[in-house]
């Protein structure tokens, strides 16, 4: 996952909204959103090639997303799939267990923020600031670097989703055009991240498009006032193609 929006308690009707896109490799084998026959009660995609997966909502109301902070100078070619970071605390623990682990085992993971609690109160660990950031109402962009960083494309977002909730917009098809969005970023904008120059004015734009890497899902996360959650996910080609067409609608039981 490599770029989540988020709106808590900022809109009228959606007490919690996550839009987000995951950027992968296509050749990685991906199995869409659906509720996991082994955990009954979490719905998420998979990630077929280290077991985890990269965003996703139980039936309890936990939630939970990552994001990879973009190195490529301090990457670790045996550390842990960070997707087990997301499934992790969907199935097993408290968020304050869960963050308490969280910094025991920081340095065993790659860069990564991950967006965890259940769908009132939500927090984002940063393993490289070692830094518990709880989220209050309002609007965020979270992409590869930290969550106090505008980056263009996050800036971008959360104009375009400050302004769906301030108009009490519903239909999903305008966050999707969100995500959507190829522009990449003016020269001058682009962070430096130590890739080519070539892939950080590709890597700037909200969704992602090439051959071998890019945007491979969209996904709406909706909870409403009287918590039902609505679950959208788009699965797209390497030409950007929408190829699977998913969505789940369905009370949350309680709240941790």
């Amino acid at each position: 996952m490599c770029i989540l929006f988020v709106a808590l308690r900022a809109h009228p009707e959606f007490p919690l909204l996550i839009a987000a896109n995951r950027d992968e490799f296509h050749a990685r084998p991906t199995t869409p959103s659906g509720f996991w026959p082994a955990a009954p009660g979490i719905l998420a995609g998979k990630d077929l090639q280290a077991g985890g997966t990269w965003m996703g909502v139980s039936e309890d109301g936990r939630v939970a997303a990552l994001t990879n902070i973009r190195e490529p100078s301090q990457h670790k070619a045996n550390s842990p799939s960070r997707g087990h970071l997301v499934s992790g605390y969907l199935t097993n623990t408290t968020p304050q267990d869960y963050a308490a682990a969280l910094k025991r085992s920081k340095t065993a993971y790659n860069g990564y923020n991950l967006l965890f609690g259940n769908w009132q109160n939500l927090a984002v660990y940063n393993n490289k600031r070692d830094e518990l950031t709880m989220l209050t109402d309002g609007i965020y962009g979270l992409s590869n670097a930290d969550i106090h960083s505008p980056w263009p494309k996050t800036s971008k977002g959360v104009a375009r989703l400050t302004q769906f909730c301030q108009q009490g917009q519903t239909n999903t098809e305008i966050l999707f055009s969100l995500l959507k969005d190829d522009v990449p970023a003016e020269d001058h904008l682009l962070p430096s991240t130590g890739v080519a120059k070539e892939w950080e004015k590709r890597l700037s734009a909200i969704f992602i498009q090439s051959e071998q890497y890019g945007t491979r899902t969209s996904t709406l996360l909706m909870v409403n006032k009287h918590a039902q959650a609505s679950w959208y996910e788009r699965s797209f080609s390497a030409s950007g193609v929408v190829y699977k067409d998913v969505s789940f609608h369905f009370p949350l039981r309680e709240y941790l």
